[in-house]
């Protein structure tokens, strides 16, 4: 039972959406504070789930001066460049898509 003079809890009984100082080290991490890897591989597995074959090919590219121009082409074309018509991607694809793009570093 939460304590009524607890300041991080109001009348409704929920606690406070602000982070009080003692909380900071627990709260959830976002995800422009993440480390760039898990960034990465979080995008990606928006892809994978939704389109295995591109998530392979943005692998194979990856690190390599074309991969940015691969992705624009996705986003720009919506679909991959194999013959197929696509209406598009899922807009949770696009972002990931568009997110690795800005991510991306040419090793």
């Amino acid at each position: 039972m939460p304590d009524p003079n607890d300041s991080r809890f109001h009348e409704t009984g929920f606690p406070s959406l602000q982070w009080e100082e003692d909380d900071l080290p627990t709260r959830p991490m976002p995800l422009h504070e993440r480390p760039l890897q898990a960034r990465i591989d979080n995008e990606m597995a928006i892809i994978a789930q939704h389109h295995a074959r591109i998530a392979l090919a943005i692998e194979k590219f990856w690190g390599h001066r074309d991969c940015v121009e691969y992705l624009q082409k996705l986003i720009m074309s919506g679909g991959h460049q194999d013959g197929q018509s696509r209406i598009g991607f899922k807009s949770e694809v696009v972002s990931a898509l568009i997110n690795l793009a800005s991510l991306h570093q040419v090793e």
